[in-house]
């Protein structure tokens, strides 16, 4: 099944927060990363069916917006990434994550 990763990058954490928790409920996906990006902003990467990011990013976008003070500075979906790309960025499953991963 092809596989996609999609990134929110939100203004605060709180934005953050509300658009990870509303990802992994929206759709099958697994969060692969998590971290501070630049100028107080944050950053969520998510992977799974691409159809399901698609609808994950969504509802992501949504919560992060509906969230207080809530902004997305930039969101990106990437459909079946090669695999040069999850080997130098860090958007694989890992054994941390591992054991959240929805197939």
């Amino acid at each position: 099944m092809p596989q996609a990763v999609g990134v929110i990058q939100t203004v605060g954490f709180p934005a953050v927060l509300a658009a990870a928790d509303a990802m992994v409920k929206g759709g099958r996906v697994t969060i692969v990363y998590f971290d501070k990006a630049e100028r107080g902003e944050f950053l969520v990467a998510i992977r799974g069916p691409v159809s399901e990011v698609k609808i994950a990013m969504e509802a992501g976008k949504e919560a992060a917006e509906r969230s207080y003070n809530g902004k997305i500075s930039s969101h990106y979906i990437v459909p079946n990434p090669p695999e040069n790309l999850l080997t130098v960025l860090p958007l694989d499953f890992t054994e941390e994550v591992e054991q959240f991963r929805v197939s």
